[in-house]
């Protein structure tokens, strides 16, 4: 007897399949299932499900068939996807990441980990495609006539028109689903709001169509929000401001595209930072730059990391500093390197090289009569860093793979800053002018195993002792290189007569994302959360000859190179650069990936729409103000990247 096939509702499997998809992700991921955006992801699954039960109904049962499962596998790969880049990195996945794909080749190995790592996860995001594909021989999805399909289209865009609807809820509160959905780009709340597929799908629209965001150009001159200065007597001075001569008026009148036009309409506006008691603090000064690999404040400890230690809290000590960690390491060197925010967008105009950059680290030091130095101890095209530091102005920038490889070790992973210090320092030691020398770090590179890294292997014997699960004790080993190779810089420079003279600046790139918050926390001082204190790190910024100068002003890497610049005497525009000088009378502000901020008064949770006082009461108004604030920077950070605003502005 022939079997007779029994027709599913697609429409309903599809349904239930996203809503299982949606919640599953959701408790994986620690995100809340129950609130408003029920609703909302609830209403996109439906609309979806119509959509692909419409798509799937003009064929024959095997093509019919052959769409059903590419649509649901695609959806379950991106699910799978984002489900990863999650537990690796702690952002979500979005398309602007296609830009560090050269990363997720280097370490691909790292990738295949995080796949075995959550591989039950993955196997619960597959398992109803897994099941489907298994028993497709005992169902049929026909071919309906254009009557039927035409319904379906017509439910598809009432579920939808019902969805848009729905964003008026509560549409005037802060990140409120209307304002994600028409005037803000944010996954991180994109996802937490509407579901992984329509944060995927408007992601790929904006990246496809474009997308501008609303920028609120805020009166600086009537905001009552500013903090006051640390030091009153500053008042009393009549200080410049660090800007240079530009007629905004005359680009505002000549300028025919819209955005650029605001652009011009909102540095006009800006006020800039005044100089200080410290500007020219360090000038004529040596100055060596580290950007250290996964460094943070959990790694200073005076027992295993003394010259860290050391560092941390002499000279300059910054008491609320952060390393806010967005797209990895590639973000962190461009927020010490530009100033700006590592928004959407900014990864392909930073890794072509080709923006015009007049505040580049090694051109505004060249232009001070400086030798510029740059070294990298792993391969030296990793992210296009060949290309950006070119553009920033080093033109002798040195890695493995073009000339470092003859020096060190570029064989072993990851490879020793100790040895780049011992063979690099000769480079710069007899120069007849002041140098700069930039140094990008790799010791402190997850992931964190003795059987994994190099560095943690040499120096196990120092941690052995301590007791951690080994993943932290790894991450320790792995930092105490660095340690000593910050220990061997100094006694070189001491040796050489140059130490008075020089003045050494560290930040990380990111917090140490290979460990958990768990892990974390096992070697932290107090327990911190996985938004904003997990990003909490040090800025060293010392000179042997100087008193330590306590800041508890709120900074973050975006404010590393005016603060830098100021000190060191070098003529810039602090309205183009979107950080501050940590030491000028500017309020004290950090930004994080999901639009969280830390700002000298309290901290704000995107996230949850949260806001902690530092004294206990809360200011409605002020909360509002910054978060224009924040938005405005970050938009502000990507169109300068992307409409080349430099080259507009002073080019």
């Amino acid at each position: 007897m022939k079997f007779k096939l029994k027709k599913i509702n697609v429409i309903l499997v599809c349904f239930i399949i996203f809503t299982y998809l949606e919640i599953f992700f959701r408790l994986f991921t620690n995100n809340n299932i129950f609130n408003i955006s029920l609703v909302y992801y609830s209403l996109y699954n439906l609309f979806l499900a119509i959509l692909i039960s419409f798509l799937v109904s003009f064929g024959t049962n095997k093509i019919n068939k052959i769409m059903f499962f590419i649509c649901l596998g695609i959806i379950s790969f991106i699910y799978g996807l984002n489900l990863c880049v999650f537990k690796m990195f702690g952002f979500y996945f979005d398309l602007s990441l296609f830009g560090a794909t050269d990363q997720v080749l280097t370490f691909y190995s790292d990738g295949i980990k995080v796949v075995l790592q959550n591989i039950v996860g993955l196997l619960f995001i597959f398992l109803p495609f897994i099941i489907l594909l298994i028993i497709n021989k005992y169902f049929a999805i026909r071919k309906i006539d254009w009557k039927y399909s035409l319904i379906k289209l017509g439910a598809s865009i009432i579920v939808f028109v019902i969805f848009i609807f729905t964003l008026n809820i509560n549409k005037n509160n802060i990140n409120s689903a209307y304002e994600l959905y028409y005037e803000v780009n944010n996954n991180e709340l994109n996802i937490k709001t509407f579901g992984v597929l329509n944060a995927f799908r408007m992601d790929l629209s904006r990246n496809i169509f474009g997308y501008e965001v609303k920028i609120d150009i805020i009166d600086n001159n009537n905001n009552n929000t500013s903090d006051n200065n640390e030091n009153d007597n500053e008042e009393q001075i009549e200080y410049e401001y660090n800007n240079l001569d530009i007629d905004f008026d005359k680009l505002i009148a000549n300028e025919s595209n819209s955005t650029v036009k605001t652009m011009h309409e909102y540095f006009k506006n800006e006020t800039g930072t005044l100089q200080n008691e410290y500007t020219k603090y360090f000038e004529g000064k040596n100055l060596i730059l580290f950007m250290a690999e996964s460094f943070n404040e959990i790694a200073v400890r005076e027992d295993l990391t003394p010259t860290l230690y050391k560092l941390v809290n002499s000279g300059f000590k910054f008491n609320n500093f952060y390393t806010p960690t967005i797209s990895s390491t590639i973000g962190g060197e461009f927020q010490e390197l530009t100033g700006l925010v590592a928004a959407s967008g900014f990864l392909s105009p930073w890794k072509s090289g080709e923006n015009y950059y007049p505040f580049g680290l090694a051109t505004v030091f060249q232009e001070l009569g400086y030798n510029t130095f740059a070294y990298h101890n792993h391969t030296y095209t990793f992210q296009s860093r060949n290309k950006y530091l070119a553009s920033l102005g080093f033109d002798n920038y040195l890695g493995c793979r073009n000339g470092l490889e003859k020096r060190i070790n570029c064989n072993q992973w990851p490879e020793s800053d100790v040895e780049m210090i011992n063979t690099t320092f000769a480079d710069y030691k007899d120069s007849e002018e002041p140098f700069m020398v930039y140094y990008v770090t790799v010791s402190g590179h997850g992931d964190y195993g003795f059987n994994y890294s190099a560095m943690a292997r040499k120096h196990k014997s120092e941690v052995q002792d301590l007791d951690y699960s080994e993943k932290p004790l790894a991450y320790l080993a792995a930092q105490i290189e660095l340690d000593k190779a910050l220990e061997l810089l100094i006694n070189n420079l001491e040796e050489n007569g140059l130490l008075k003279d020089t003045v050494i600046a560290l930040v990380g790139d990111h917090y140490p994302y290979y460990l958990s918050l768990d892990e974390i926390n096992e070697i932290a001082s107090y327990k911190k959360d996985n938004v904003i204190e997990i990003n909490r790190s040090n800025f060293i910024l010392w000179n042997s000859e100087m008193v330590t100068i306590e800041v508890d002003k709120v900074g973050s890497q975006i404010d590393v190179l005016p603060t830098i610049y100021n000190l060191f005497g070098v003529k810039y525009d602090s309205r183009l650069i979107i950080g501050k000088d940590i030491l000028s009378t500017e309020s004290g502000l950090a930004i994080f990936g999901n639009s969280s901020w830390v700002s000298d008064k309290g901290s704000y949770f995107a996230g949850s729409n949260k806001y902690t006082s530092k004294d206990g009461e809360e200011d409605e108004y002020y909360i509002k103000y910054m978060n224009k604030v924040v938005s405005n920077k970050i938009t502000m950070s990507k169109y300068i990247m992307t409409y080349d605003y430099y080259r507009k502005v002073l080019g």
